[in-house]
């Protein structure tokens, strides 16, 4: 079992600071071969959480094995993303016991319990923490279990596989995930779609599509502000107040599901938030991972 692997735990270095990365870890072992991880703090406050537990998928004593990945991209404030680190493994184990097998369902309604609970807490704490409803995550997870890799995302984090082609030196990037930020045509129509009679529901704001001019990505958890009309009014902050009313949520926390059949020629896979993905095209990223040495 991977224990604490996502804990800014520092090896060797008590400042916490490891050639410019917050901490990181080399290499481990998880049911199906190894991982490495790495946190880099971008702003002052550490918002982004992500985690690795491998063994036993289940609440039960029975039920498969495999392993499971989690990349929570917080905005606003840390509490949206230690949230889910916190909760939403268990809520998938709960499912995967109940529904006695692994399948992207059981990921959807992990996703969904989870959004559940943070907004009941941003119920509970609304009078004395409002700031609370402004605060999200980018959710992006992958289990591999029984030869299969099951994909949930909801934000603009991003997985690729790195696959080898025979009588290639090069591994390939293959974009497995779909992104939900306001950047992409699709993302924007699908907004549109869904209201109608906003025109105002993405906007362009200083050189950046938004949604509402306020947020760029479409699906989260949290941002309890962009989905339920009690959350968008005083005691909120102004900023984050919209001047018209809405009766149904602007954001979502659906999240995107695939199925990828692991393959032989499948080398490896990276998951990470959008602050890499911005710096880094999906092949420059596997080359990197390609030319790496394993010991």
């Amino acid at each position: 079992m991977v224990k604490s692997c996502w804990k800014p735990s520092i090896e060797g270095d008590s400042r916490g600071c490891l050639d410019g990365l917050l901490w990181y870890k080399d290499m481990g072992q998880h049911v199906y071969g190894d991982f490495s991880m790495a946190v880099v703090q971008a702003n002052s406050l550490l918002e982004d959480q992500s985690q690795l537990e491998s063994g036993l998928l289940s609440s039960s004593s029975s039920g498969p094995y495999g392993t499971f990945i989690g990349v929570y991209d917080g905005h606003g404030g840390p509490e949206a993303s230690s949230f889910i680190n916190n909760n939403l493994f268990c809520n998938f184990k709960s499912f995967v016991s109940e529904n006695q097998e692994m399948s992207t369902n059981v990921l959807r309604k992990a996703f969904l319990a989870t959004e559940d609970k943070f907004l009941s807490l941003v119920r509970k704490q609304w009078l004395v923490k409002p700031q609370m409803a402004s605060v999200g995550s980018c959710c992006l997870t992958g289990v591999i279990c029984n030869g299969l890799l099951y994909i949930a995302n909801a934000g603009d984090s991003r997985v690729v596989l790195g696959r080898s082609v025979r009588g290639a030196k090069e591994v390939i990037a293959m974009q497995l995930s779909t992104e939900h930020n306001a950047s992409f045509d699709a993302v924007r129509d699908e907004l549109r779609s869904l209201h109608p009679d906003d025109p105002q529901i993405v906007v362009m704001k200083h050189k950046v599509w938004r949604v509402k001019g306020l947020i760029q990505i479409s699906r989260s958890i949290g941002d309890a502000y962009l989905k339920k009309a009690e959350f968008n009014k005083e005691p909120l902050l102004p900023k984050f107040r919209l001047h018209e009313p809405f009766r149904k949520p602007i954001l979502s926390a659906e999240p995107s599901l695939l199925v990828h059949k692991l393959h032989p020629d499948d080398q490896f896979l990276i998951f990470a938030s959008d602050g890499l993905w911005e710096h880094l095209s999906n092949q420059q990223a596997v080359r990197i991972v390609q030319t790496n040495p394993r010991n």
